[in-house]
């Protein structure tokens, strides 16, 4: 036979409904937007790396599927809206095969409602507010633990210390109010009076009106939920105002070193939440930090880590399917057990709303104490407050420029 006839006869085998082997194909194309510009790019930045290295380390193992996978990606501006666009054009324009989560709770909810729509599975790794998966979704996976358990540590360890009083403030967005509404019943489980709570607008750069109330009340604890830009804000104008509580802590931000690059000094005795630790002894944990700070010449956070962690969640969902059907993926997804570099078990995903899950495999929580450092009050150094419980939420860190030191881990189960 000759070329011409085998090229014809393979022609005709695919339109009669052969299948072309897979390399013929060509490449999976997963898309997604992050906040690569806007209000969240520090943090949105990171979660990109983190999907572009697990990319990068599952091409090299030959792909998935016997396919090698792309990255369509896109920039939100951090914005919702701007957000449900992308989502819309990745899936009727761009006919991607997967999509992956954004970056934070605001703009995933506003993505989910596309995804939803065109059944498409989503795992967003960096999604922490549970009432995004409480609306009847069936095909968008939770990896980290919930917003409303962020400030958890900060609260125990005050209450254990005998203090008495507490401030909230927060972000005006869901990530934000899902944490300070966290911390207030928190805090009120842990008998503190909550004596000041406020929220301030997306994208505020001045607090001075905020923390002149909040200075009249004058809280023991200061408890801020809040993202990296206004975390910086917020910590350099109380220094200005002498606002000085005897603990203050941030939800995002505090975990990143940028935040004590910028603020210096007055970043000392701040604690911030965190979901991984590159100490930690997780499987993979000190190889997936090693090749991060190789391919991009800085160290990971805990959104990098989620971003790669969730991708290789993913990836090993179509893998047991053997196939990128969505429902097909979804079933595996549900019984998935994997151990990754920001999970240091396997994990399945059990809790579920009524129509999908509100989990995949179980983020782990990180806590840190740093040899040396203290506590910042009015009254002067004191000595650390003891290792926050084993039933913490989420994981608190304290910025000092100490922070090379190996430090002190403790993980615990969800």
């Amino acid at each position: 036979m000759t070329l011409k006839g085998t090229i014809a006869l393979t022609l005709v085998a695919a339109l009669a409904g052969g299948s072309l082997p897979a390399a013929a194909q060509g490449p999976i194309r997963i898309g997604a937007s992050l906040s690569l510009t806007g209000t969240y790019a520090k943090l949105g930045k990171n979660q990109h790396e983190g999907y572009q290295l697990c990319i990068k380390e599952l091409n090299a193992k030959g792909g998935l599927l016997g396919r090698k996978l792309d990255l369509v990606m896109y920039d939100d501006q951090s914005l919702p809206p701007t957000a449900v666009r992308l989502y819309e054009k990745l899936i009727t324009e761009d006919k991607v095969d997967a999509v992956m989560g954004p970056y934070s709770s605001p703009v995933s909810e506003a993505a989910a409602n596309v995804t939803e729509k065109y059944k498409k599975v989503m795992v967003a790794p960096l999604a922490a507010t549970t009432s995004i998966f409480k609306k009847g979704r069936k095909y968008m996976f939770m990896v980290i633990s919930p917003a409303e358990g962020y400030l958890e540590g900060l609260v125990d360890m005050a209450a254990k210390r005998g203090l008495k009083t507490v401030a909230v403030v927060n972000e005006d967005t869901l990530f934000s109010k899902a944490a300070a509404s966290g911390a207030v019943e928190l805090a009120k489980k842990k008998g503190l009076q909550v004596v000041f709570t406020e929220a301030y607008p997306k994208g505020n750069t001045d607090f001075s009106a905020l923390l002149t109330k909040l200075r009249a009340a004058n809280p023991d604890v200061v408890a801020a939920a809040t993202y990296f830009d206004d975390a910086v804000a917020l910590t350099r104008q109380m220094k200005e105002l002498n606002v000085n509580p005897k603990m203050y802590g941030v939800t995002v931000g505090g975990d990143l070193p940028e935040f004590y690059d910028t603020l210096k000094q007055n970043a000392e005795y701040i604690y911030g939440a965190t979901q991984w630790e590159h100490t930690l002894p997780y499987p993979g944990n000190q190889e997936f930090f090693d090749t991060y700070k190789k391919e991009f010449a800085h160290e990971p956070s805990y959104h990098s880590a989620a971003g790669y962690a969730g991708c290789l969640i993913y990836a090993e969902g179509v893998r047991r399917a053997g196939s990128l059907d969505a429902d097909k993926v979804r079933e595996a997804l549900l019984k998935l057990e994997l151990k990754t570099a920001l999970s240091p078990s396997s994990g399945r995903a059990r809790r579920r709303s009524p129509c999908g899950p509100t989990t995949s495999p179980r983020a782990r929580r990180a806590s840190r104490r740093r040899p040396g450092t203290h506590d910042r009050t009015r009254r002067g150094p004191r000595r650390p407050p003891p290792m926050p419980p084993p039933d913490q939420t989420a994981g608190l860190r304290r910025q000092s420029r100490r922070s090379k030191i190996p430090a002190m881990s403790e993980t615990t189960e969800p």
